[in-house]
């Protein structure tokens, strides 16, 4: 089945990378067949940040709900990059970074958020070498920001 296909059963709009004007880097580049993701946070249906350290103000379930909501906005990314979400062969590689207190230790949890989307849609080829990691602070105050790295035919 057609990843798109797929992607509308489950209720998914994918929307078209942004970044903001004046920027020097973009959504994605490509270097031979892999697609290099640029960092991206989330959004909420209004386009503003989330704000806020996972484990004071985000718990690990809403972190986890904000980085399925990266995933989405990556594939996006992707369908502006390739044209067609079914070039993708593999994901290769995530970096996820969790913006947390000193304390908090579920950053693969929050993470996880991310991949297990891409093992939906892609199985196996979905599973990924990844780093998870808390971070002092993101861009922004966001919670969480994820950059990936693809394979594509």
């Amino acid at each position: 089945m057609k990843i798109e296909t797929r992607l509308a059963d489950m209720g998914v709009e994918l929307s078209a990378p942004s970044i903001p004007a004046g920027a020097p880097l973009k959504p994605w580049t490509m270097s031979g067949n892999l697609l290099y993701l640029s960092g991206a946070g989330p959004t909420d249906a209004a386009g503003r940040t989330p704000v806020g350290r996972v484990g004071r103000d985000f718990d690990t379930a809403q972190a986890a709900a904000f980085a399925r909501s990266i995933a989405v906005a990556h594939l996006g990314v992707i369908k502006d990059a390739l044209g067609d979400l079914d070039r993708v062969l593999q994901v290769v590689k995530v970096l996820g970074m969790v913006n947390c207190t000193d304390d908090f230790t579920d950053q693969p949890l929050v993470i996880n958020g991310y991949s297990e989307l891409f093992v939906e849609l892609w199985g196996e080829n979905g599973r990924h070498a990844r780093s998870a990691v808390g971070m002092a602070q993101l861009p922004g105050g966001m919670p969480v920001e994820i950059e990936a790295i693809f394979e594509f035919m």
